[in-house]
């Protein structure tokens, strides 16, 4: 399980590639029947606007809404901005299109980072399921946007695996890279220290360890104290331009009040959408449970806790919720070992029934309202 070649890894990239490519046919049929762009839906709407303005024009801008709030562009971490001007230069892409190609190659670099963290511990089969489920998730097609999913979970999770590889500079580079792309980059962060911190328990004390462990915080660390500086907040600078969202941590509370009104809204669809949402905590939740009981290392745990907390507890963007859920790929372990124990005919025919029915998801929400 040492050898991560292209040879071993390639039945994951095909099985990733294919569900992708399906997402996208699916999403051109839809626009084609309701007159929709899928490269302006892809490129060009939401969040991937706001990437494309600061690869653009740089930090500093902002909307001031009616009701006082400010929409800062400092709320958008900068690696994948830096990203997409290094590829439109040469190009002569787009912003936008530099970002959908920066999506690609992320995402096949995350599906081998998912592979080779599933293979080192449950080996090759579990790995490809592993990889064939993170692309058939509902929100899988925000794995083809211009945003930072993608490119985000390919650190994240190349980090994972250097530092269970005790391979510390390497993960703790990783580590500071994803600082640099979403907000939680603390969670890469918390598994490569307790990783470490482990490590040394174990006797493992070179200078690397230590090394690793002071690298990782420093990307996010660096931009939380230039937004500070530039806002003149000082250390809770950034947070207060997440305020400016409405973002912030409550605990779930705010979450907890959403889906209350939900419940008791008294139509039918509200009430379905709260006992929906009910239900897609408790999934998380038991899937969590389940990676607990599989013994997990603790950095996966770590990692996938860190995830779930920021993005569960986050106190806006309640629709977003999900797609905040797409870089815990460690939930996605216990399932992907209990596909790879199945007859390959039957799992096969399980994952393009789910796939399929995650394009045809991909296609709606993206015609409609879409990732907030």
């Amino acid at each position: 399980m040492e050898d991560l070649g292209f040879r071993r890894a390639a039945p994951a990239l095909a099985v990733f590639a294919g569900v992708r490519l399906l997402g996208l046919a699916v999403l051109a049929v839809w626009g084609a029947a309701v007159g929709s762009s899928p490269h302006t839906l892809l490129s060009a709407r939401w969040d991937s606007l706001w990437y494309a303005g600061i690869a653009a024009r740089g930090y500093g801008y902002e909307v001031v809404l009616p009701n006082g709030d400010v929409h800062s562009n400092l709320a958008f971490f900068p690696l994948l901005p830096w990203l997409e001007r290094l590829v439109a230069a040469p190009t002569g892409l787009s912003y936008g299109s530099a970002g959908l190609v920066v999506s690609a190659i992320a995402g096949l670099a995350a599906a081998w980072g998912i592979f080779a963290v599933a293979d080192l511990h449950h080996g090759r089969r579990a790995g490809v399921w592993a990889v064939a489920l993170w692309a058939a998730l509902p929100v899988g097609i925000v794995q083809s946007m211009a945003y930072s999913e993608s490119l985000f979970t390919a650190l994240a999770a190349w980090a994972l695996y250097a530092a269970l590889r005790g391979r510390w500079l390497t993960a703790g580079l990783l580590a500071a890279g994803s600082g640099l792309t979403r907000p939680v980059g603390a969670a890469v962060v918390a598994a490569v220290w307790v990783a470490a911190v482990l490590a040394w328990r174990r006797g493992e004390r070179s200078w690397r360890t230590a090394a690793g462990a002071l690298l990782a915080p420093l990307g996010a660390a660096a931009y939380v104290l230039w937004v500070g500086a530039r806002t003149g907040g000082g250390l809770l600078g950034y947070l207060d331009v997440q305020g400016g969202w409405g973002n912030g941590f409550d605990g779930g509370r705010a979450f907890a009040r959403f889906i209350g009104a939900k419940l008791a809204s008294g139509s039918p669809g509200g009430v379905a959408a709260g006992i929906g949402l009910i239900a897609g905590v408790a999934l998380v939740l038991w899937l969590y449970g389940l990676c607990v009981r599989q013994r997990q290392p603790a950095a996966l745990l770590v990692y996938g806790g860190v995830v779930l907390a920021l993005a569960l507890c986050a106190s806006a963007y309640f629709g977003s919720k999900p797609r905040l859920l797409l870089p815990a790929f460690p939930l996605l372990l216990p399932p992907a070992v209990g596909l790879a124990r199945w007859p390959t005919g039957r799992a096969a025919a399980v994952l393009g029934a789910v796939a399929l029915a995650a394009a045809g998801y991909g296609a709606f929400w993206l015609n409609g309202s879409g990732p907030p």
